[in-house]
């Protein structure tokens, strides 16, 4: 049966995002502080855009909505894949630093895309 999850905290493509959020909040708290409103900053809002932009179009009523939002979270995706990028070629943190973060990164660009595919199957059916 396909249902649709209660909540978005059924979605584990949000607990990821959550995970992700709270990996890269400790990882910029390490960043210089002159960066403090600059990609310290950029970084975090893109972080917790994602988990956010899940929860929200899960919670509006319909699927266009849940599909407009995740497309949102994907943008956020590959704009935070985009900071870290940055913040390893500044020399501000290690590639090893971010790796775990890049990893999650792709992992939820995956989930978002699978997701995304079911939603456009539902939403054609």
């Amino acid at each position: 049966m396909n249902t649709k999850p209660q909540s978005y905290r059924d979605l584990l493509v949000w607990h990821k995002g959550i995970e992700l959020a709270k990996l890269l909040y400790s990882l910029t708290s390490k960043l210089p502080a002159e960066e403090r409103f600059g990609l310290v900053s950029q970084i975090r809002r893109a972080a917790v855009s994602i988990p956010s932009n899940i929860a929200e179009g899960q919670a509006r009523r319909t699927t266009g909505e849940f599909l407009q939002f995740i497309s949102h979270a994907e943008g956020s995706a590959a704009e935070l894949d985009t900071q870290l990028y940055l913040t390893v070629e500044l020399g501000f943190c290690k590639s090893v630093d971010a790796a775990s973060s890049v990893s999650l990164i792709d992992e939820i660009r995956r989930m978002l895309n699978s997701l995304r595919r079911k939603l456009d199957e539902r939403r054609q059916s």
